[in-house]
């Protein structure tokens, strides 16, 4: 009886090739993943599209290979600032939005009522995700970003 496990003689080396095939795209994928966490960190300020399709996908939202599909996902979903741009330097306020929305984060009423970067900013204060000497205002470096999304997922238990 033959199964699926039962090799022929020439079909001995067919397993092993198949492996050999599969790994490599697996490879390739986590270093453009740890190309693209390296460039992010590089930055001083991150755009709105890098942010984007940075904090979409770790909320789970979708796998975008282009950042300005990412930046179109997250606009018409309402998870950015109105007068957001792709190319605009994220701010602290409108990246505070973003990971409140892409994460599904309950605010509170004021946040619930308005959808402002500005109450999104406040809650995120109000959480404990975002501490120190800084401002609505302030550009978001990479680190920064990487820092305040694990943040979030650490709080969710993710």
């Amino acid at each position: 009886m033959k199964t699926w496990f039962s090799f022929g003689k020439g079909r001995r080396v067919l397993l092993p090739f198949l492996c050999f095939l599969c790994l490599p795209p697996a490879f390739l994928s986590a270093q453009s993943a740890a190309a693209e966490i390296e460039s992010l960190l590089a930055s001083q300020a991150v755009t709105y599209e890098q942010a984007s399709r940075f904090v979409l996908e770790a909320a789970g939202a979708g796998a975008f290979d282009d950042p300005a599909e990412a930046f179109g996902f997250a606009m018409s979903r309402g998870y950015l600032p109105a007068n957001a741009t792709a190319e605009a330097p994220a701010r602290l306020d409108g990246v505070s939005l973003l990971l409140m929305q892409s994460f599904g984060l309950r605010g509170g009423v004021l946040f619930t009522l308005t959808g402002s970067p500005h109450f999104a900013y406040r809650e995120m204060e109000h959480m404990g995700f975002i501490h120190g000497r800084v401002g609505p205002r302030q550009t978001v470096s990479g680190d920064t970003l990487l820092y305040l999304t694990g943040r979030v997922l650490a709080h969710l238990g993710e």
